[in-house]
């Protein structure tokens, strides 16, 4: 095989059998069986009956878990459900290998229009953060509201700190690192993630970095975990390059619900300097700028993030926009 051809992987159902995925107390997972896709999803029941749909799109290499603690923290003001994406957390890969945002972007929204619990409020991290902006922009009647979280836009000076894992997206990178790195025991592989991703390691509880290493060891085992990992890695560069009305700031442009952005001043991965751009970008938008977080702040600050939530709700619910239209002026929050 030459260094440029990815490694073979095997049909959905003839896949090694590992450890089951953890599931916190009061969530539920369910296996929802789509055109082309298989999709795991993780619920919490909400609080009462009749509170608005939510639904929650994590980053590359994360998985449903990631919004655990925000899931929590919102249960008594949406009915949530995360989404692991096709390849990602417990859902096996794609029919047909597309791992493109478009791709990511299409199995959220033949989720949302099979279970028809749309318009939702969206919320993405990083990756997701660019699926969720390309849903809203291509299918408004899906989307209330819109929640990113160091979203994965096109930057043109990219932090020298977030140029490994793009790298991922260039053939053979992969390969040469799961080589390097076959030794490297899963906390090892943990730590490593935690250092690039949180403002501050140290907010991690031992029962959470525990819970972190156990995952670890479970994807390890999935033949397919690098194949999602480059090819995502690889749709993510790819759709920067993207021009005109396809391009994510076009899109951007294009989103009509009311968005609240989300950005860490510690953020390895995405430049804390794109949130002036985004806050302008964004046609209702308002900005939330944490200094101590880092790329995932929802897992860092999940009550900070909730309550920045809620504020976006209520402005938008007493000016009567169910999903984006006229209506909540931009405004800028910090928090710490």
């Amino acid at each position: 095989m030459s260094s440029t051809e990815l490694p073979f992987v095997p049909p959905a159902n003839v896949l090694p059998k590992v450890a089951p995925v953890r599931v916190a107390e009061g969530e539920r997972l369910r296996s929802v069986g789509l055109p082309g896709i298989t999709l795991t999803v993780r619920s919490r029941p909400p609080a009462r009956e009749g509170l608005p749909p939510a639904l929650y799109v994590h980053g590359l290499g994360g998985s449903s878990q990631n919004w655990s603690a925000l899931m929590l923290q919102l249960e008594d003001a949406v009915d949530g459900e995360a989404v692991d994406l096709p390849g990602f957390g417990d859902s096996p890969p794609p029919d047909d290998g597309d791992y493109s945002i478009t791709g990511h972007a299409r199995a959220v929204m033949r989720h949302l229009d099979a279970s028809g619990r749309g318009p939702v409020h969206l919320f993405g991290n990083s990756l997701g953060g660019a699926v969720a902006t390309r849903v809203a922009a291509v299918r408004p009647d899906l989307v209330r509201t819109v929640t990113l979280v160091s979203p994965a836009l096109p930057e043109i000076r990219v932090q020298r700190t977030a140029v490994p894992t793009g790298l991922l997206a260039v053939p053979g990178v992969a390969g040469l690192f799961t080589r390097i790195t076959k030794e490297w025991t899963a906390e090892q592989r943990v730590r490593g993630v935690m250092a690039l991703c949180y403002g501050d390691p140290g907010r991690v509880t031992p029962e959470g970095f525990s819970n972190a290493v156990e995952e670890m060891e479970r994807r390890l085992q999935l033949p397919y975990f690098w194949d999602a990992m480059t090819r995502s890695a690889r749709g993510l560069v790819n759709a920067y390059t993207l021009g005109g009305q396809h391009a994510l700031w076009r899109q951007a442009e294009r989103v009509l619900a009311p968005t609240l952005l989300v950005y860490g001043g510690r953020d390895q991965l995405v430049g804390f300097r794109m949130a002036q751009k985004a806050a302008r970008t964004f046609r209702d938008a308002r900005l939330l700028t944490l200094p101590e977080a880092g790329h995932v702040a929802m897992m860092e600050y999940p009550e900070t993030v909730a309550g920045a939530f809620r504020e976006l709700i209520a402005d938008s619910g007493r000016e009567g926009a169910p999903y984006g239209g006229a209506g909540m002026s931009g405004s800028t929050n910090s928090g710490s």
